[in-house]
């Protein structure tokens, strides 16, 4: 994890969130919406004046590519309350027997994701696989440097893909470039896939998985050109390093999907893809952003593409000089909204990040990013998935939903597996020309019988009215309309108010090849029509 150039390891211990009650909600109560306050109306009116409309044309022979569901991805690392209290917290009530919540986890199906991430993250750098096996009475208590806590490695290897397994996810791990060698790396690809009479493949049969787990995804260590980052390095040494540790995990299993690290460095990122083109079948990008003014946070959304186009024309302008029959991938295996709790101090939670509306539609504006790259973007993982700037927070008597849970959750269960090239215009942000108010995505099935549309109005005080033109696709007359929103922009769901930013399901009509569709202020829009 980033946070640009700050010191890391002495800044963070745990702020104690105010907006924290101790109430309880039931997990995924159903929402009750959000009213408008008394006078809401008439500044809405009165701004819609200079908002404009807006113009979205669809052709449905223009399409962009495949949307690999891999982009609905999350991460974990044993930080704060993430594992321990927040995935892991055996001997609570809401645990199940093998200490997983089970409020976390239903919270985790009905978000939709698709594949985890762990240990790190910066954890991983100095994360030693070999001591969170086995019996845990044997475990060893130990200090991690990398964010200054006691790891007690009761959450290791098979506890971590224990639970992709009862989510149904593809666990991703990320080996130790810090503080471990090549031969741990190797051994790490042993215990988790071999099916061979050798040491760790029985040391995992020992520990109660006959079979293997079969891990397809790992992670060539972690942000390794930060000086924040144990064991950071140079590009051309990460390069000729990772080089190493690729061929001695591929020699154990050689179908394994390798993630190599790279920046928003040019030099950088062409020293390794140089090297690493040939044996990475991804690299990584990492972006957090965030800012309290509205136009600044939506601009950053506009920088995070430009830094994942920057990329992918770095990796096509390489890769142009290497024969290889796959391409390789951006892997934006960290992404989110964290500015706040960069400053919170306090002797327990850290990174425990509130968030409002206003981050939830950048979420919604970064998923759309995702769509419109789907050709070079092939795994995200939104950072975190539980407490630590995470879309759920728990505490011991349940769990309640942020704002930026939503836009995750319906782009996941609603999308199609095929991103439509989407002709938008739309008025902008006062002098911001590339931050347009309104920001959209178009995706269908491979049998074009459905079009979800997602339409973020980012302007805070207008209803922007959308006219939609659609070529090769008639819809029905009516469709499904998903709306996130809530009373303002700084809207937060907090235990002591878990409501206030929600769901609002609704039918709409009129649907035809051309119609008129208005989005409220400070809205995310997903429109599902089936075809007529």
């Amino acid at each position: 994890m980033t946070i640009e150039n700050r010191a890391r390891r002495d800044f963070l211990k745990h702020g104690v969130m105010a907006a924290l009650g101790a109430a309880a909600i039931p997990l995924l109560e159903p929402v009750s919406g959000w009213t408008q306050t008394p006078g809401e109306e008439a500044e809405r009116q009165a701004a819609a004046q200079g908002a404009g409309g807006a113009l979205v044309r669809l052709d449905f022979d223009r399409r962009i590519g495949t949307i690999d569901k891999k982009i609905y991805g999350s991460f974990i690392e044993q930080l704060g309350r993430c594992v321990y209290g927040g995935v892991y917290d055996p001997g609570s009530p809401l645990s199940d027997a093998e200490g997983y919540r089970k409020d976390v986890m239903q919270a985790v199906r009905e978000l939709g994701v698709t594949v985890l991430r762990w240990p790190g993250g910066n954890f991983a750098s100095g994360y030693i696989w070999k001591n969170g096996i086995g019996p845990k009475n044997e475990r060893p208590r130990l200090w991690d440097t990398a964010w200054q806590e006691v790891e007690p490695n009761q959450f290791g290897t098979d506890e971590f893909l224990r639970y992709c397994e009862k989510l149904n996810v593809e666990p991703y791990l990320t080996v130790n470039m810090g503080t471990g060698t090549m031969q741990d790396a190797a051994d790490w690809v042993e215990y988790c896939n071999a099916t061979t009479d050798t040491k760790w493949a029985n040391e995992r049969r020992k520990n109660g998985h006959a079979a293997p787990y079969g891990v397809k995804y790992w992670g060539l260590g972690n942000e390794v050109y930060g000086s924040w980052q144990i064991g950071h390095m140079d590009a051309k040494d990460y390069a000729a390093n990772a080089e190493n540790f690729a061929e001695l995990m591929r020699g154990v299993d050689p179908t394994i999907k390798l993630v190599a690290v790279c920046d928003t460095s040019v030099k950088w990122d062409v020293t390794v893809l140089e090297r690493l083109g040939r044996v990475a079948d991804y690299v990584s990008l990492h972006h957090y952003g965030g800012s309290l003014d509205t136009a600044k946070e939506m601009q950053d959304a506009y920088f995070f593409q430009r830094q994942l186009e920057a990329l992918e024309g770095l990796v096509t302008a390489v890769m142009t000089n290497v024969r290889k029959k796959e391409p390789v991938l951006i892997a934006a295996d960290e992404w989110n909204i964290w500015f706040r709790s960069w400053y919170k101090r306090g002797d327990r939670h850290e990174l425990e990040e509130i968030y409002n509306l206003r981050d939830a539609l950048w979420t919604a504006s970064a998923l759309n990013i995702f769509h419109r790259m789907c050709r070079s973007i092939g795994m995200a993982n939104e950072a975190q998935l539980v407490n630590v700037i995470a879309p759920m927070m728990t505490n011991k008597d349940g769990l309640v939903l942020q704002t930026t849970y939503f836009p995750f959750q319906l782009y996941a269960k609603h999308s199609g597996d095929v991103a439509l090239d989407a002709y938008t215009r739309s008025e902008s942000f006062p002098g911001m020309p590339e931050t347009p108010y309104m920001d959209i995505s178009a995706t269908t099935d491979a049998a074009n019988s459905k079009l979800t549309l997602a339409l973020v109005n980012r302007h805070p005080t207008a209803e922007i009215p959308v006219e939609i033109e659609i070529a090769g696709f008639q819809p029905r007359e009516s469709g499904v309309s998903y709306e996130v929103n809530g009373p303002s922009l700084d809207a937060t769901n907090t235990f002591a108010s878990p409501h206030n930013v929600g769901v609002r399901q609704s039918t709409f009509s009129g649907a035809a090849r051309k119609f008129r569709h208005s989005c409220p202020a400070h809205s995310l829009r997903v429109l599902v029509l089936e075809k007529a």
